[in-house]
């Protein structure tokens, strides 16, 4: 199940990636923009107005963009909010010479793009697995996606160690907007019935009774009961 969430399965495999990603970019700011924007003249407390705009954005904007993924389908939330995080990076590096203005542009971009993509994630995973294995699934997804922390973490030390903190925020730029496209490509907003049928397995308690079987038997095991 984990190499159908992480690769074999198209929508699920795009899924991994763009959470990966997505929690990147969070353990990259992290690392990276308080360097840089104290380097570029702003004290510790408004650096952390910065940082304080990005959650607070991502976890209000969820409670609308929950909703309109339910209206609009998961896709263009995907696609757009990762391209609209890549453009706060750019947006950091471009108005640097005004480092607050470049703070808070970056956090606004960041924080909307992901709250545009954050839900949206987790409803296309299940959208595209079976009930029976979909919290196999969603584990699976959660792995990559937590890992970003870790992994955008280690991209920003070594990058700003061996070239600068200007080369960590362009590429993470570089590749939330690669991950957007590739979400553009592989994601599919269509939903069940699904296509590969749930893992065979002796014993298993989250296997599910095949759709009619009830009616088939004229209401279940209350219906059997109450015959002569």
């Amino acid at each position: 199940m984990f190499a159908r969430t992480s690769w074999r399965h198209r929508s699920l495999r795009s899924a991994s990636q763009a959470g990966l990603v997505n929690h990147l970019n969070d353990g990259l700011t992290w690392g990276v923009f308080p360097l840089l924007f104290t380097d570029h003249g702003l004290g510790l407390a408004t650096v952390g107005l910065i940082k304080g705009i990005y959650p607070i954005l991502w976890g209000l904007g969820q409670t609308y963009t929950g909703h309109l993924a339910d209206r609009i389908g998961r896709k263009p939330l995907i696609v757009w909010g990762m391209l609209l995080q890549a453009a706060g990076f750019v947006l950091a590096l471009v108005l640097l010479a005004h480092p607050l203005l470049a703070g808070i542009s970056s956090a606004v971009a960041l924080g909307i793009g992901t709250a545009m993509v954050y839900p949206a994630l987790i409803a296309s995973v299940s959208d595209h697995v079976h009930p029976a294995w979909r919290a196999n699934a969603l584990g699976a997804y959660r792995f990559w996606r937590d890992i970003g922390y870790a992994v955008g973490a280690l991209i920003a030390g070594a990058l700003a160690d061996t070239l600068n903190l200007n080369a960590a925020v362009s590429a993470a730029a570089a590749l939330t907007a690669a991950s957007g496209l590739l979400a553009a490509r592989w994601v599919s907003d269509r939903r069940g019935p699904w296509t590969e049928p749930p893992p065979r397995r002796r014993g298993c308690p989250g296997r599910l009774p095949p759709r009619g079987r009830a009616h088939r038997d004229g209401g279940g095991p209350s219906a059997r009961s109450r015959s002569p």
